[in-house]
Order: structure tokens, then sequence, then C-alpha cells
């Protein structure tokens, strides 16, 4: 071991020469001090303040960087550039160009030598394009031949999977493809398409662009709960005075709490607002929390049926149906009947509708949410007149809302190793890596219901599923109950997934503002809305990821578990922070598995938060048999073999040569997916270099004096075992460039790279 440091002159010795240095800073000097008082702590002693027990003889003083605020200045640097940047002159206000300018400026650089037209690139003929001289980008080829950045080392990922190369001249590998090799577009489109799913169709983003999508299923679930967008919230509380409730004129209720339904002559107007079924009753907690009162003695609901109400002055409903309308009104009464009316409830109430139709029912639009109720003191009696019951067919695009929960298709998530859902670092190569290494369930990024149903291309490629993904879902990030359960009809209907999965635990502040993410779990009555239209709506499983509650020592997922599956839910994630928390502090457990033994056997429990090893993934399901299994999150980025450990149940002392190898697999997936030409390799560049800011935190098991290693440790100063060991150790940004450029070749001139994410669990020292 010691014979091997002063051998790093060669890969990564930068860092380590800068480290063993006497700086001129008293702040740097400060810091060794402290590096050699760590040294003499036992290791117990580093553990209760969060710090890696590393073995004393790889430790090494931190390296000296330059003081500045600007985060760039760990990235790539040429010599000079502190010079230059002590001559730099002020900045000259430069004059604003029109967008007719600017756009000229486009238009020529498209026609430059390095915009070689797709079409030409592929089978390298001018003729080829069909725009000829009025195609947008060159055509000429040997210009962008000279210009051109040298191919890169190794053969095209898609001529070693046995397919043409569909970036034809700009591929980067050009040089390993046969001379006149010319390839079919139509060639090139299967051989895509035989790898990834669910892509964006054009007619579909058209009809999204136009707004023109038509959603049956939600529209009709929507309106039988009586939800409505964001746009009508609150008006049907602004309509309540003096306990009437007017929409649309078709409802009146009077002093008495009876209502008057006038049809007008066209007989198209949809009255009622939602009918709750004896299984979707609010839980009485919820009902006392939103409304102020107790509903524990409301048993019966009155239904009319198969006509629409006017209500007498005596309080009760005379039902008038013309032969022209073949619709069914229904609404609910919320109080409880008199004792000398009982007689008069068992003769009211309505028969089983077995066979009913969602679309036959007729109700008045009422703008208003569902949990505006009528007032206690509204009372009303209905007398059913018509005692024949219709039975109607229903239409094709209606059959699947009668769909029970029970008769749902169902996932079993149990004992499976579950790939959590990761923003910007849990793209298509990266879960493609961890398949390979042992995942079982996979999920894509989080995708906002607004951008889906604009035809945003950047978030439906969120939506792409590998071929190899065999148990694949997609998690879906929205405010309002009519976005999502649109989105979620959306996806079925054009994606092939295995589940849809809601965040109702986002903290990033813009989801939060707009009401969506861990906002939600300030409005359970919002929660319900959305998971019931949601999961109303599509055949798919629809599950939830929560958090525990939103501010810190404020719980609530207890009180609402047992209504998540009554709901809809297949399956629920509880990640154990708060919004508050963010990713500081460890994971509260023990509340996980309190709210797992509450939870009703039909809904499935998942834990998610710091598992880092094959231990934590035992612990838990020891300490708590009814959770179902566990999400795996910044643990799959920071080590992505933790599947193999789990699996395998060992601590795996991986060397730095094998999780080189891992990295070479994410590049040649990454080369596949985002394209072998230039903007693809610097796209692979850029989300590799995301990864390895998490990869950095990784301390190999063999330097350590406890393990396993735990997440919130905070790794000092070490050597590795060898060099490149010690360069992926490096927290350093050009450390991590020095690495893109082992596997993509040189970066661009003037690259610079500051990492997207910061975990707060990883600046304190206070953490746990």
């Amino acid at each position: 071991m010691q014979t091997a440091r002063p051998e790093m002159d060669g890969l990564s010795s930068e860092p380590a020469l800068k480290g063993s240095t006497i700086s001129d800073n008293p702040t740097d000097n400060s810091q060794m001090i402290q590096a050699q008082t760590k040294a003499q702590l036992s290791p117990e002693e580093l553990v209760a303040k969060a710090i890696a027990p590393v073995k004393r003889e790889f430790l090494r003083p931190p390296p000296v960087r330059p003081s500045n605020n600007n985060t760039n200045t760990d990235s790539l640097t040429t010599d000079g550039d502190d010079a230059v940047s002590e001559s730099k002159p002020a900045p000259i206000l430069q004059e604003k160009k029109s967008k007719r300018q600017l756009k000229r400026e486009r238009h020529q650089e498209r026609k430059s030598g390095a915009h070689l037209c797709n079409v030409v690139a592929k089978s390298g003929n001018v003729s080829s394009c069909p725009y000829k001289d009025k195609c947008r980008f060159s055509h000429d080829v040997e210009a962008f031949k000279a210009q051109k950045l040298a191919d890169l080392e190794g053969s095209c990922p898609f001529l070693d999977n046995g397919g043409p190369c569909p970036y034809g001249l700009s591929c980067r590998f050009s040089g390993t493809h046969h001379d006149g090799d010319v390839v079919p577009a139509v060639t090139t489109t299967a051989k895509k398409n035989n790898s990834e799913l669910n892509g964006l169709n054009k007619d579909v983003q058209k009809l999204l662009w136009k707004n023109k999508m038509k959603f049956p299923k939600a529209d009709n679930i929507l309106k039988l709960l009586g939800l409505h967008g964001p746009g009508k919230k609150g008006k049907s509380m602004d309509n309540v005075k003096d306990g009437q409730i007017l929409a649309n004129g078709c409802v009146d209720v009077d002093g008495n709490g009876c209502r008057n339904v006038a049809l007008e002559a066209n007989n198209e107007v949809e009255c009622s607002p939602k009918v709750l079924e004896e299984e979707d009753k609010p839980d009485e907690a919820y009902v006392q929390l939103e409304k102020g009162k107790d509903m524990g003695n409301e048993k019966d609901d009155q239904i009319v049926a198969n006509g629409a109400g006017i209500v007498d002055g005596n309080g009760c409903c005379n039902l008038a149906s013309e032969a022209k309308n073949e619709v069914e009104c229904s609404y609910e009464a919320l109080e409880d009947l008199k004792p000398d009316e009982e007689s008069v409830a068992d003769e009211l109430r309505p028969l089983k509708r077995a066979k009913s139709s969602v679309s036959d029912v007729c109700s008045v639009e009422v703008d208003s949410d569902p949990s505006v109720h009528i007032k206690d003191e509204d009372k009303s009696c209905v007398q059913n007149e018509q005692t024949t019951v219709t039975e109607h067919t229903l239409p094709d695009t209606d059959k699947s809302l009668k769909l029970h929960l029970c008769e749902k298709k169902l996932i079993d998530f149990r004992d499976k190793l579950y790939l959590a859902p990761l923003t910007t670092v849990g793209n298509l190569p990266f879960r493609r890596v961890c398949k390979v290494l042992g995942a079982d369930v996979t999920c894509g990024e989080m995708a906002m219901c607004t951008n889906l149903l604009q035809g945003q291309a950047s978030e439906w490629a969120l939506l792409r599923r590998h071929s190899s993904e065999d148990l694949f879902g997609v998690q879906i990030c929205g405010a309002y109950p009519d976005t999502v359960a649109r989105t979620v009809e959306l996806i079925e209907k054009h994606c092939t997934v295995d589940f849809v999965d809601i965040n109702m635990g986002c903290p990033i502040d813009i989801v939060v503002n707009k009401g969506a993410g861990s906002a939600l779990l300030t409005k359970p009555m919002r929660m319900k809305s959305v998971i019931e239209a949601s999961s109303r709506a599509v055949d798919t499983p629809v599950t939830i990821k929560v958090r525990t509650g939103y501010f810190e020592g404020k719980n609530r997922i207890d009180s609402l578990i047992e209504d998540f599956g009554n709901w809809g839910a297949t399956a629920v994630t509880i990640h154990g922070r708060t919004r508050q928390q963010r990713y500081s502090k460890l994971a509260d457990w023990e509340y996980i598995y309190t709210c797992a033994r509450a939870a009703p056997h039909n809904l499935q429990v998942l834990g998610n938060g710091d598992v880092f090893s094959y231990l934590d993934w035992s612990n838990h399901k020891s300490n708590c048999p009814e959770l179902s299994s566990c999400m795996i999150g910044r643990g799959a980025l920071i080590k992505p073999w933790i599947f193999t450990e789990i699996k395998e149940k060992r601590h795996w002392d991986i060397s730095s040569g094998e999780r080189l190898e891992i990295l070479k697999d994410y590049v040649r997936f990454g080369l596949e997916h985002w394209g072998s030409d230039t903007r693809g390799v610097e796209t692979t560049r850029h989300f590799l270099l995301e990864w390895l800011s998490y990869t950095c935190r990784y301390i190999p098991v063999g330097l350590l004096d406890v393990i396993p290693q735990r997440i919130n440790w905070r790794p000092p100063s070490y050597f590795g075992r060898d060099d490149l060991e010690t360069l992926m150790a490096s927290d350093s940004a050009a450390d991590w460039i020095r690495i893109s450029e082992m596997l993509l070749g040189k970066v661009p001139a003037g690259f610079t790279f500051s990492p997207k994410h910061k975990s707060n669990a990883y600046d304190r020292a206070e953490n746990g």
C-alpha cells in the first residue's frame, strides 16, 4: 500500500500533491489541523460525529482549493486562467438584438458545416434529402468532416448490437463503419422501437398541442365524483348563501333543506353532486377535520334514481321524467331520518345498481369541491314513485368505470428490489445499469402532468422504457384531480406501463408552490379526490408516494393510511422524513413501521429512506413483516451494486476496475439512448458527471474500520488502494471531468460543470 502512493503522478496525483503541501491560508491550515484531530479519534467517536471511520493509513490532508463563491471553480481549467481572471476588464453592456436578428443568426448557424442534415448524414448522399436546397441544414459533407471532432476510441454501440448506426457520418465512431454503408430510415426506426418503448407519437402530440385530445373515462369519472378543474374551484362556496346552492340555475335549496330541480326544455343538463358508495365514505376523522362536525351517526344515503326530482313544500321529492330523457338523477342526503320517518326510508332505499350505467347518471353540474356538503340544518326526505329500474347498456368507452377495486390488475411488490424514481440521475441508462446489477422494479423520473398534457417532448421522454425493464412504472405529479386523472388515462392509452405512481411527497419549492407534491399532505380531501379520480379512470394500478408529513414533528400519514386503499391506491411508499426536513437527519423508520401495521390488508406499504446496505434491508424486513418492500434511492446512486449485495447478502468490496466497468456500461447505454453523435456524446457526459457527483461519496469496504457505511457519514479525504480509486473518491468536479474524458474523450473548449443536486444530509455535521 505504502509503495503505491508515490506513484500518484500519473492518473490523479494533482489533488493529492496539492493537499500534502502547507498553505499560506490560515483557513486551509486549520482544516489540516482538524483532519489530524479527527485521525486521533476512535472509530466509535467518529461514527458518533457522523464521520466515516476510514483507516488511519489511508487518511490524507484535505486538498487545498481557492476560496471562491463561484461553483464552477472546480471545473476543468487551463493554465493561466487565474491571470486572465485578474486582468479581466469590466463587462461591456451589449446592445440587445432583435428577435429577427436572433432568428437570422440561428438560421445561419444551422447552415454552417457543423450542422449537417440528418438525412445526408445517415446515407452519405447529398441528393437523398427530400428538401434539396430548401433544407434548413447544411449539405456540405466535406465542410462537416473538416470541422468534426476526432473519433472516440472503441466501436459504435449500434454496430455492436447488430444493427446499422442511425447517425452515419455524424457518429463519433464513424471510423468503424463500413465504407458505403447506407442506413435505411425504416430499419433505424424499427431498431429503436424494439429496444425502447413509450415514445411520443407525432399525431398524439399535435392533438395535445391543439387541446383536442379526448379523455372520456376521466371526464365521466370526474362528473360522477363532482370534481372540476382548478379554474372553477371555490365557486360553490361563493354560491352558498342563506342555505341555498345555485349552479347553472338548476338546483335551489330552500330553507327546509329541500332541493328544487328544474329541467330545461332540452333536458341536456347534468345534475347531481357525488353519490357516495358505502365503501367510499370518508373516514370520520377527516370529516371532522374538514367540516368540523361529527358524522358518526349518519347511516343512510337517500338516492333518487331514474328521474329528475322536484321538491315540494313538504320536503318530499316528486319525480318527473320525460320519455325523451333517459337519465338518472341522484344525490345524497347527509342527515339522519327522524324516528317517525324510518318506514318511509325503508320504502325509499334504492335498489342495487348492478347494471346501471355511469353514463346514464344525469346530475346537475355543481361547481363545488367534493368536501363541501349541505349544512346540518338541511333536511330532505325523498319519495320514490317510480319503481321500474331500467337496465342500460354501457358504451365501450365507459365499461372500465364499473370495474371494482378488487377486480383491478394488481402488482405484487413483496420482497422485490425497487429502484426509486430519481430526478435527473434516474434516467433510462442508469436504470439499465441497475437492472443488470439486480433491481427488480424500476420507475421513470417524475413528470409533471401539465407538461405531459401540453405534449412537451422533453417531458414525454421521461416516460421512455427499455425492453429490459420487465416491471416498470412511471411517476407523475399534479395538483388537481382532473389533470392527474386525464394524465393517467393518456399514459394508459399511449404507453406501456405496469403501474402509475403519483408523487405526493416532492419537497421542491417550485412543485409545492403549485399545490402539488408535499403540498397535498396539507389537503387530505384533495388527496382523496386525486387518488379516487385517477384510480377509477384506468385499469392500471395506481400507487402513491408520500412523506410522513409536511411540518417536522407533525406526522399525519398514520391517520390517512387506512383510507388510501379505500380510495383506490394499490400501494403506498412512505419516505420517512417530512417535507420540512428535506433530506436532513435520518429517516424515521419506526413511524413507517407504525403505518405499515395500521394499513389495511389490500394496501401494500413500502418504506423509503437511508437504505444503504443489505443489513439495512434485512433489518427493516425483520423488524416489520407487514412491510412489503423497501424503495432504494440515494443508496443506488452512490453504489448501484447495492441490489447485488442484498440478493447475495454480503458487503461487496468492489475494486476500482469493477466500478470503471460499470461506468463503461452506463456510457454505452447512454450513447444508445441519447445518440452517438457529438450532441449525444455531450449529453451522455453531462448525466455521467451528475452521477459521479454521487458515486464519489462511496468509501470502499476495505478502507473502513466499521462496516457497513452509513448514508449520512461524511467521508474525510483519503487515499485509495490505487490511483483510480483515489480519483473516484475526489469530490472535485475537475476530477469527475477527467473520469469522463477516460470514457468519452476530451471535453469541448470552455466546458464547465457544476452538479445540479446537493443533499442537505451531506452538508451538515449534525445529521442523525
